[in-house]
């Protein structure tokens, strides 16, 4: 098959590369796909569809999960929290373990197939919970004490569902994306609005999730949204099944980690060399050796690590094919890659603590306020659908309207750089954080009032702004992030890269639990925890504000790593032009 491949790349002309594919990408059957009848929308819809399952199944469980656990489960507020932020966490965690088994062994298409399966019995044992006698939390309509036995199979199944999701998540937008070839002009701008769409459909999952699945719930019960979420399941399954012959695959390359790991090493033995004062002397394979993957070029940045590409006066033709003595220039540049994400990855943290606020605390108090139109009653989950309206007109008026019109401002195929799209998310993290805590302090004035009806003379649409902002803002800072983790990381493992955009959000809900806890320890100590039985003797607004100036202070830091930020930037095939450093090289980041 590389053979095959490099044969092709040496002889096709213009006409050809119109034909077929070369991104060392093959069919379903393994040969070099044609392009016609392969990839781009054709194929990218079969994998939209099953995401809008997925999210439809995920968001009619995370955000109804706070509810039940305090009302069938009778976890307190903090307990209940706290077992919402440990299984988001698991579950946006996961997906590294997921996507390093995409990337080095399985395959993403084989990876999503079994994690499906997964998830859908993740989905089968929770309508069991509820429908199986021996496994409901009790007889009667109204339970005092759930029995321990339906504890036990209900998280056993919501964790098996973050199992699913470990493999699911990365791979199957990883997958998608590789649809588009980088290195024809017209894919590649296709490729750019896929990930706006993604979460255009992704948004629908979630909005079809809290409205019409958090309804059943609430008003049939949550067996019957768990059949539905079932049935969905199978059947988006078998929709990824019947696509199969349109798909682009990615054949798996072995670990990611050991290129990297060879690299450090090769470093560290030739630590004492003197660093070359011309960079075309670093080894790099020709690119007309070069059997698959692109060519990177190199950077001044890391300087250390391009020792491990310094080629030593005695060494032969044996050593260069030793990749533990000897490293490309691509190698290390994809090494120093990974190491520049850190600081973006640590600065995006405080972003996702204020997101994981929304599917908590935000629930919660819209199930203590008004939620009467007319006869008819929102369910609590049911305003989150405001996030997903706020992140639909967002990802729609940025891919209509503002990509176009800065585009022709910027020169930048993007229109901005994704750094920059993530930079303006954020900011809408630290408004959202100061109109919660505004909201949440007229909350407690009108529960000071009048004690008897409380927050219930408020209207739960007091909350729409904050949860229309911070959806707004995920249109901007998670759909950058899905770009910058899936573009910048190297070729080999982009199922990985967005398992590390995942793993923000995951560990931000881990690091939202410990400030809580945190948090309540020291209030306590001072007289008052901010954090009591329930919200009404509780200070969310205070907690908001210490977000609010905390997310702030980060951005600050943020917007320096971002202009200090170097991109992936790929050799031409054509001619090795590495004169650019910037943002419309390569990649056009």
């Amino acid at each position: 098959m590389v053979l095959e491949q490099r044969k092709g790349k040496e002889m096709r002309d213009v006409g050809d590369e119109e034909k077929w594919v070369y991104d060392s990408s093959v069919d379903h059957k393994g040969r070099v796909p044609l392009r016609a009848s392969t990839g781009v929308w054709k194929a990218s819809l079969f994998i939209i569809a099953i995401e809008f399952s997925e999210r439809l199944s995920y968001f009619g469980i995370a955000t109804s999960l706070i509810i039940y656990l305090t009302k069938v489960i009778h976890q307190d507020l903090k307990t209940a929290a706290r077992s919402v932020n440990y299984w988001a966490g698991v579950t946006t965690l996961m997906p590294l373990l997921g996507g390093f088994i995409a990337d080095a062994y399985l395959g993403r298409f084989s990876t999503v197939l079994v994690s499906c399966i997964a998830y859908l019995l993740g989905l089968l044992l929770l309508t069991m919970s509820w429908f199986v006698p021996s496994l409901k939390a009790c007889d009667a309509d109204v339970c005092d004490e759930p029995r321990k036995i339906h504890e036990v199979v209900f998280f056993l199944a919501i964790y098996l569902v973050s199992i699913g999701t470990g493999g699911h998540k990365p791979s199957l937008e990883s997958f998608g994306a590789d649809q588009f070839d980088d290195d024809h002009s017209e894919e590649r701008k296709k490729k750019m609005s896929f990930f706006n769409w993604w979460n255009f459909g992704l948004c629908c999952g979630l909005l079809f999730g809290v409205t019409v699945v958090v309804y059943v719930q609430d008003h049939v019960n949550w067996g019957a949204a768990d059949i539905i979420l079932a049935l969905v399941m199978a059947w988006s399954l078998l929709i990824f099944i019947i696509g199969r012959p349109y798909y682009r695959y990615r054949v798996p390359s072995g670990s990611p980690l050991t290129p990297m790991l060879q690299v450090l090493v090769a470093a560290i033995s030739k630590r004492k060399l003197p660093h070359p004062s011309n960079p075309a002397d670093l080894y790099e394979v020709p690119t007309s050796q070069k059997a698959q993957g692109r060519l990177l070029c190199h950077t001044k940045k890391l300087k250390f690590l391009d020792r491990a590409a310094i080629i030593e006066d005695n060494e032969n033709s044996i050593d260069k094919q030793n990749p533990w003595r000897l490293a490309t220039v691509t190698k290390v540049e994809e090494m120093k890659l990974v190491l520049n994400m850190i600081p973006i990855w640590l600065a995006t943290l405080p972003f996702g603590i204020c997101v994981a606020q929304a599917s908590t605390f935000f629930i919660k108090q819209g199930a203590t306020m008004n939620r009467n139109i007319g006869n008819f009653v929102i369910p609590p989950a049911s305003i989150f659908s405001l996030a997903a309206i706020g992140m639909i007109i967002s990802v729609t008026i940025y891919e209509k309207v503002l990509v176009p019109a800065l585009r022709k401002t910027t020169g930048n195929e993007r229109g901005i750089k994704i750094l920059q799209r993530i930079g303006i998310g954020m900011a809408f993290s630290v408004a959202t954080m100061v109109v919660a805590a505004l909201v949440e302090r007229k909350r407690l004035a009108a529960v000071k009032k009048d004690p008897v009806h409380g927050s219930l003379s408020m209207s739960v649409f007091w909350l729409a702004p904050q949860f229309v902002i911070i959806g707004a803002g995920d249109g901007f800072a998670l759909v950058g992030l899905q770009e910058y983790f899936y573009d910048q990381v190297p070729d080999s493992m982009r199922s990985l890269g967005i398992a590390f955009y995942l793993s923000v959000i995951g560990a931000a809900n881990f690091l939202s639990s410990l400030l809580i806890t945190l948090v309540d320890h020291v209030t306590e100590k001072g007289g008052k925890s901010w954090f009591g039985k329930d919200l009404n003797s509780s200070r969310l607004d205070n907690f908001y504000w210490l977000l609010a100036i905390m997310t702030m202070a980060n951005l600050c830091v943020y917007m320096f790593l971002a202009k200090r930020y170097s991109y992936k930037n790929i050799q031409s095939l054509a001619v090795a032009n590495c004169n650019e450093e910037d943002d419309n090289a390569g990649s056009m980041a």
